[in-house]
């Protein structure tokens, strides 16, 4: 039975994370899962800037960010879930150069949507990209 929460309706919590795989977003570069559905959140992996097909994403910084953006709404999409349902995002950039550029991609998908969210930069990613994001967001 759905649960009724500050006039939302949510759905049932199950104790049991469920594993998602997308075909629609680049292959997991270690042992993980692209999203982790539980009790009607959907945890999304850090996302770098390859393609589905596993190929990495050159050009410009806002080049690399779309296609980050991309592979999170594909996975969302494969866990019933959509951009508008995402409550956190954090974004890792190993150059905060970059951070202006990354914005201008950004505010291309949350123009009228903003969730909460984190931008820090760190020493290094993996497979040497310069961007990540990972979200959280609340299943359809």
């Amino acid at each position: 039975m759905p649960l009724f929460a500050a006039g939302l309706i949510l759905p049932e919590l199950s104790l049991t994370p469920l594993q998602v795989s997308s075909k629609n977003a680049p292959p997991a570069a270690a042992s993980y899962s692209h999203a982790v559905k539980a009790n009607g959140f959907i945890y999304v992996s850090g996302q770098i800037p390859f393609t589905a097909e596993g190929k990495p994403v050159e050009g410009q910084i806002g080049d690399r960010a779309d296609q980050v953006i991309k592979n999170v709404l594909a996975i969302l999409k494969d866990s019933n879930s959509s951009l508008e349902r995402i409550v956190k995002v954090n974004i890792f950039l190993t150059d905060m150069g970059n951070f202006g550029a990354f914005n201008e991609v950004y505010a291309k998908y949350f123009s009228v949507h903003k969730p909460a969210r984190s931008c820090v930069a760190v020493a290094a990613l993996p497979l040497g990209v310069d961007v990540e994001m990972e979200v959280v967001a609340l299943e359809n």
